[in-house]
């Protein structure tokens, strides 16, 4: 027979067997009874709705071993919940606390240990692991009125609060303004990139301290991933400063509106592009993508467009930058550019331009030809410096326009200053030993690109359920996959096969 046990208590089990016995020349049975040692076991972990108002339904969690895990929906108060455990221990410990079946409030921001104790001592000891909706902290923005994101030009007031989960710390509701951001991100894409303006310098997401964030959609970049690994490798570069971003989930007035991947913004700033109170930060950009009251001058190859500061055209600092980077460019182009005293490297520092250039190279990032993002600065009586790297959706081949889609083949090099440093031979073997450094720490990125997806695995799901690209055509993706693994492990195979093509090429230069 089965002995009835109390929910929680140990369970005793007894078994009659029937024992064949010699006895004085006969059979004999007789029934023996056998006693079976329960261990400590947690067979079912879950949420009633009774005990959890913050849920609609029962959740249960899958038990894996010694691993308990599962996911809260994102209307789950994760730091306040009561949990249900089947359990055939005497007792129920949580990180050395005794704990109530359906009673103890338990925060699962972190991991818990959960403990089940038997009366004699034994114990087992369980890790329950509960992602907070997709691991990714949460931003909520509201619109006054819950009126709609839809200018580039006109901000719109609201509140933004951030629930951090846990990695991230909470941050109460303070007011912004908000507006739409970017060019073709903005027109082609129903998923819309933003920039939000707070009040006063506020970190977010445990970046440094500033007003202007920018939301990424990475829309055509159906990884995710491309603009996060670009910058990955401005962090292992001489650029003076590359952009910090985190991804996050993103609510407008109440609705989900994807994975986002929140940024620092590429403007003056001693924690951003520091020029210090009288330096220029210049893009090389076309005319077409220029705003009415934004000032701009031309050299023999280019459009530039001045960002920092705020300039009156044909004021005196405007006459400067122009008559600056005309007279680099007059140098760079000159007989005597290679002449180390009067030529190009009289007005550049060439580390940066060497790292720009291989990044911007190993990425095959569509725009750095000559179309836009390039960025620059100068601080007058210090040398012209590359940077910081923008805009990195269009790389590792996501684009289907260009011969920038395929791993072989040189891009960048074929940007007129570029192309024209590179029949300096002190320039190309700067180069060439710089590319060694990128190539030894080519595992360490392909290993980002893992952590990065893995990191991800939930949020793509939300993120697709939502915009259901993969499988889709986006523009201008090359080519369509219908899994978001297979999207990583193309981005993965296109970068290896780019650095190992590049790798000969320059070589044989």
């Amino acid at each position: 027979m089965l002995m009835n046990y109390e929910f929680g208590k140990p369970l005793l089990v007894i078994f009659f067997s029937l024992t064949l016995l010699a006895c004085s020349g006969s059979d004999k049975t007789e029934p023996e009874l056998l006693l079976v040692v329960v261990e400590p076991v947690i067979s079912q972990f879950s949420f009633l709705v009774e005990n959890n108002p913050s849920l609609s339904s029962n959740l249960n969690l899958s038990i894996s071993g010694k691993n308990i895990a599962g996911k809260f929906p994102v209307s789950a108060n994760w730091q306040r919940m009561i949990a249900t455990v089947e359990h055939t221990g005497a007792s129920l410990v949580v990180n050395d606390t005794a704990q109530k079946n359906n009673v103890s409030v338990q925060n699962f921001s972190d991991v818990q240990t959960y403990t089940v104790m038997m009366d004699d001592g034994r114990q087992v000891s369980y890790s329950v692991d509960i992602v907070a909706f997709t691991g990714l902290p949460i931003i909520y923005i509201s619109t006054i009125g819950n009126v709609p994101i839809n200018s580039k030009e006109d901000y719109v007031d609201g509140t933004v609060s951030i629930k951090g989960g846990r990695n991230f710390s909470d941050e109460p509701s303070v007011d912004i303004k908000i507006r739409g951001r970017g060019n073709s991100t903005w027109f082609f894409h129903p998923k819309k990139p933003f920039q939000m303006k707070l009040k006063d310098k506020t970190t977010m997401l445990d970046m440094p301290s500033k007003k202007k964030w920018l939301f990424l959609a990475e829309y055509s970049d159906k990884t995710l991933l491309r603009n996060t690994i670009s910058f990955e490798m401005g962090y292992l570069s001489n650029l003076d400063w590359t952009p910090k971003s985190t991804f996050a989930e993103v609510y407008i007035n109440d609705e989900y509106n994807g994975t986002y991947n929140i940024t620092e913004k590429v403007e003056e700033g001693s924690n951003r592009v520091n020029i210090g109170d009288n330096g220029f930060l210049l893009e090389i950009d076309q005319l077409e993508r220029q705003d009415s009251d934004d000032v701009y001058f031309y050299t023999d190859e280019f459009l530039v467009a001045i960002k920092e500061p705020n300039l009156n055209w044909d004021d005196e600092q405007y006459n400067y930058i122009k008559s600056y980077i005309n007279e680099f460019e007059s140098a760079l182009f000159s007989s005597n550019f290679t002449d180390p005293i009067n030529g190009y490297a009289k007005y550049i520092d060439v580390d940066s331009f060497v790292d720009w250039y291989l990044i911007s190279e190993i990425t095959k990032n569509v725009d750095s030809k000559f179309f836009s993002s390039i960025y620059f600065n100068l601080v007058p009586g210090q040398k012209i410096k590359m940077g910081p790297l923008w805009d990195f959706d269009l790389s590792f081949g996501n684009v289907n326009y260009a011969d920038s889609r395929y791993a072989q083949g040189f891009w960048v090099k074929d940007n007129p200053w570029i192309a024209r440093l590179f029949t300096d031979s002190v320039f190309l073997e700067k180069v060439k030993t710089r590319f060694a450094y990128f190539k030894v720490n080519q595992n360490l990125i392909l290993d980002k690109i893992d952590d990065y997806a893995d990191k991800l695995n939930l949020a793509q799901q939300e993120n697709d359920t939502k915009w259901n690209t993969l499988g889709n055509y986006v523009w201008p993706n090359p080519l369509v996959f219908d899994t978001y693994s297979e999207e990583v492990n193309q981005l993965k195979t296109w970068y290896a096969q780019r650095m190992t093509w590049l790798d000969g090429a320059l070589n044989n230069l």
